[in-house]
């Protein structure tokens, strides 16, 4: 099963997809993914969005795309850039969509960080990359 990590950050969304499980998993798709949207996108900016996100699911056949859930309240909550973008993608996608929270990563880290060899080392990457791994079986 190919699952995608889609971190959602301002306007825009880093993308790591892997496959396999916790113990022995692969990159599935090596190349660096990052897709924008405008911060007061239009109606066809909103279009090619979901267009480049079905694109991208479609050429790696991913089966599953897991996202970070945003702060609903306090320092840090989600912004309307990451609150227009989780929309988009949950009202878009044909394939299931989970949310995970930061926490539940920082749990998972902590009994599985030796596992996590193929983590990009850029900041937004990793998340994403954590974002996929988390649901891995």
């Amino acid at each position: 099963m190919v699952i995608a990590g889609l971190f959602l950050k301002a306007n825009e969304v880093r993308m790591v997809s892997l496959s396999g499980t916790r113990e022995s998993h692969e990159l599935v798709a090596p190349k660096v993914n990052k897709l924008t949207l405008n911060k007061s996108p239009t109606r066809e900016e909103v279009s090619k969005f979901v267009a480049e996100i079905k694109a991208y699911c479609g050429e790696h056949q991913v089966e599953l795309i897991v996202m970070n859930r945003r702060a609903s309240k306090g320092q840090g909550a989600g912004g309307a850039g990451t609150f227009l973008m989780e929309g988009v993608i949950l009202a878009s996608s044909m394939i299931s969509v989970d949310l995970v929270h930061p926490a539940t990563i920082r749990a998972t880290d902590k009994r599985t960080l030796t596992l996590k060899d193929l983590k990009p080392k850029t900041v937004d990457l990793g998340k994403a990359y954590d974002l996929a791994f988390e649901l891995l079986n």
